[in-house]
């Protein structure tokens, strides 16, 4: 009797997740007024006052109940005659425990990756090619013009800027959201903190991530002080509901360069250099080093503080990592993966194209 009720528990949740899986991204402004704005909202006024991410201890304590399942497994394995009917219930009990957390998963932020891209919800439509080479030369055109618009802005700002602590981006990033967007979570949904993960993120190549069970924000505290406003800025925007990763960039591009904050103003433009950079050197990687040599000393620093984090950090952790949360951003409908990241160029170029002193809109 014990076996069956985990049975119809777990048909009881597959269904559910159907339903939630069909249902709640057909609906996405009752999922958003109704569950996901006041659920996020309640999370951070639940733990946002707390110094340590709450979701991070959740994460130690599932790895080791998982530990611990696995190595019951083996015992049952071993005692298959004696415990057999503890291993199939056992089982039972993981897979229900896997599929109530990626309901609650949908329910609580997953639905938000069925929303329409950021640059479509701000009427930025991109121009439509007849051909694919005339795509790609309009494209060219676009990344000559971008890399020399965003260098000119670094060579700007550069002399202004300063290190901001944490705590400093943390305070600063939630009150430009306050004044410059319209998002529902702007008074109690926003609050990023520092990881207890930071020196395993930076193995992982993340410089940060939200946790869609807790609500909160995390960043590696060993990230740099001039990449920390934009990946601060990235965070909160996954909190505001946006969950596509060239998205949530968008939306830290667009505040970022929108306040008068020149730490803000740097750091936007050099992250989005850095993806817009990347992109011409695969196309013209002449042009490409032509408009890094004409950046200022500052960035050029910058620079090569990144690259000796990029080698330093250069191993397989990082890589099965990539590999796994392109496979996970793939699962979300995310057609490109790790590679929609890099979406960005283009949609902060049409934004360039469109500026607009309005409220920042988020949907």
């Amino acid at each position: 009797m014990n076996l069956i009720r985990k049975l119809v528990r777990l048909v009881g949740l597959v269904a559910l997740i159907a339903v939630a899986v069909y249902v709640l991204p057909a609906h996405i402004p009752f999922y958003d007024k109704y569950i996901f704005y006041p659920f996020q909202s309640l999370r951070i006024i639940l733990f946002g006052w707390l110094p340590f991410s709450v979701g991070d201890v959740l994460y130690v304590m599932g790895g080791a109940a998982l530990l611990y399942t696995i190595c019951r497994w083996v015992y049952y394995v071993v005692k298959f005659r004696v415990h057999k009917h503890r291993l199939a219930a056992s089982v039972l009990d993981t897979v229900n425990t896997a599929l109530f957390v990626y309901l609650f998963f949908i329910v609580g932020w997953g639905a938000n990756y069925a929303k329409r891209p950021l640059h479509e919800y701000w009427g930025m439509e991109s121009p439509v090619y007849k051909t694919r080479e005339e795509r790609r030369a309009a494209d060219s055109v676009m990344l000559i013009a971008f890399n020399d618009f965003l260098v000119r802005r670094l060579n700007s700002f550069a002399p202004q800027y300063r290190i901001l602590s944490l705590v400093e981006v943390n305070e600063r990033a939630k009150a430009f959201y306050q004044h410059y967007t319209d998002s529902k979570v702007k008074m109690h949904g926003l609050d990023v903190k520092q990881s207890v993960f930071g020196y395993f993120m930076e193995r992982m190549a993340v410089d940060g991530y939200y946790n869609p069970f807790t609500g909160e924000g995390q960043v590696s505290g060993r990230l740099p002080g001039f990449v920390l406003p934009f990946v601060v800025s990235h965070e909160m925007a996954h909190q505001a509901g946006i969950a596509a990763e060239g998205d949530a960039n968008l939306m830290a591009y667009a505040l970022g360069t929108r306040t008068a904050d020149p730490s803000f103003n740097y750091s936007a433009y050099l992250n989005i250099w850095l993806y817009a950079n990347a992109r011409l050197y695969r196309r013209d990687s002449i042009m490409a080093k032509q408009f890094e040599s004409q950046l200022n000393k500052r960035t050029k620093a910058h620079l090569d503080t990144l690259e000796e984090l990029s080698k330093m950090f250069d191993n397989e952790a990082s890589r099965y990592g990539t590999e796994f949360y392109d496979g996970y951003l793939k699962m979300q409908h995310q057609n490109e993966g790790i590679r929609s990241y890099g979406n960005v160029v283009t949609s902060a170029w049409l934004l360039e194209q469109n500026r607009s002193a309005a409220m920042i809109r988020v949907p």
